[in-house]
């Protein structure tokens, strides 16, 4: 069993994210307050269930600094869950639990160019099939640093 270690949202695609002490999701649109659930609101219709909710592991970051001397820290990810103890990776295509939230990995969440852009050079390389997960919200709530992760 894995838990969330820290919790971050942006309220733009490329503005700083911050850190929260509790994630209110919802389905069909994200995390309040965030970008995807902004954008969601805007347009009146729902967020695209890739972009609800994604997860990062901290072991992850942890290997990118020891393999390719890059510090990137949960909140430089853009990631909006940091995560320890859960291979994530292993949650695509799985219903999981997060607190008293049900998520549904839908496929990895690979670093991009833009990722690299806003951090540091050899990010995209240091973090390919380890940048984290994407998910769909199936049942809302709270989520706070501490929660524990398990599969549903």
């Amino acid at each position: 069993m894995g838990e969330v270690l820290a919790i971050h949202i942006a309220s733009e695609a490329a503005s700083p994210t911050v850190a929260i002490d509790a994630a209110h999701v919802v389905p069909g649109l994200g995390i309040e307050g965030d970008r995807t659930y902004l954008e969601a609101q805007r347009r009146g219709a729902a967020a695209k269930p890739e972009n609800e909710v994604t997860l990062i592991e901290s072991e992850a970051l942890e290997a990118l600094r020891r393999d390719y001397s890059i510090e990137l820290t949960g909140a430089e990810s853009r990631r909006n869950l940091l995560t320890r103890g859960v291979a994530l990776n292993h949650l695509v295509g799985r219903d999981f639990r997060v607190g008293e939230v049900t998520l549904h990995g839908i496929e990895l969440c690979e670093p991009c160019g833009h990722l690299e852009r806003l951090t540091k050079s050899g990010v995209v390389k240091g973090l390919l099939h380890r940048g984290g997960l994407r998910a769909r919200i199936v049942a809302g709530g709270v989520i706070r640093p501490g929660d524990p992760i398990r599969p549903d």
